[in-house]
């Protein structure tokens, strides 16, 4: 697994969403992801949000995964 797919595959799965994902070593990863559907959630929700869009990766491919989620206008803020 490497950061591109997993930004591909986020940003697929949330209409509208921005990812940024680093990750040297193949499983573990960190992305910050912008999406306005994440407005009004909190934090966990959010989380869940984006590894639905991962679907089985998360816990195999994807060993971890360091989640920062914000609204475009808290990335601006």
């Amino acid at each position: 697994m490497n950061a591109d797919v997993i930004r591909q595959l986020i940003e697929n799965g949330l209409p509208g969403a921005s990812a940024q994902v680093q990750g040297d070593d193949g499983v573990h990863f960190e992305a910050t992801v912008v999406c306005d559907a994440f407005a009004g959630k909190l934090p966990l929700a959010r989380h869940r949000m984006v590894y639905a869009t991962l679907g089985g990766r998360m816990g195999g491919e994807i060993h971890a995964l360091q989640l920062r989620t914000l609204t475009a206008a808290e990335a601006e803020g």
